[in-house]
C-alpha cells in the first residue's frame, strides 16, 4: 500500500498595519455585523460588506434589528471573512452611523461599486434605493484583531 500524505491546515494569526487590513477587506464582501440588543446581548447579522474610504459599508432597511440597535448604541464589530469557510478572516471594531435615503443614495452607490462594479443605469439604481427606503450603515474602523485562519495548532504540524 502506498503512503497517504496528510495535509493539515495550521492556524495562523498575523498582525497587520492599516494599509494591509484595508487591502484584505477590499476584496472580501462576506461579513457578520455584531450589534448590541437593548438587553445587552449580541445581535449577529449576516451582511454583504464593501470598503470605501476606509469605512465598511452595509446596505440595509430602517426596520431591521441591526439598524435599531446601532441608532441606540453605535458601537459595533464586524467579522469579515473569505469566500471559503476555512479561509482567512478578521474582526474589526468601531462606531457606526446610519443614514437614510435620500442622503444615503451616494453612499449606496459607493457600496454597490465596491462590491459589484458599475451599474448599467445609475439613475435607475438611485431611484430604486429611494423607492425601497434603504439606509446605509458606515462602520468607522477604530481597531482590529489579527488576520486569522483556523486549523491545527502549529505544535501538531509534525504529527
Amino acid at each position: 500500500m502506498g503512503s497517504v500524505e496528510r495535509v493539515r491546515n495550521i492556524a495562523s494569526n498575523r498582525r497587520v498595519e492599516r494599509s494591509e487590513l484595508e487591502g484584505f477587506l477590499a476584496v472580501r464582501h462576506r461579513g457578520v455585523l455584531l450589534t448590541t440588543r437593548h438587553d445587552g446581548r449580541p445581535q449577529a447579522s449576516l451582511v454583504t460588506v464593501g470598503l470605501h474610504a476606509g469605512e465598511l459599508l452595509v446596505s440595509s432597511y430602517p426596520e431591521r434589528a441591526k439598524v435599531h440597535n446601532l441608532v441606540r448604541d453605535p458601537t459595533a464589530s464586524m467579522v469579515v471573512m473569505s469566500d471559503e469557510f476555512n479561509g482567512e478572516w478578521v474582526q474589526v471594531d468601531g462606531t457606526a452611523t446610519v443614514t437614510s435615503v435620500p442622503e444615503a443614495v451616494d453612499g449606496l452607490v459607493d457600496y454597490f461599486r465596491w462590491i459589484s462594479g458599475e451599474h448599467p443605469d445609475w439613475d435607475e439604481y438611485r431611484q430604486a434605493m429611494v423607492d425601497q427606503g434603504k439606509c446605509l450603515i458606515r462602520l468607522t474602523i477604530e481597531r482590529w484583531g489579527p488576520i486569522a485562519k483556523g486549523g491545527f495548532p502549529a505544535r501538531l504540524a509534525e504529527g
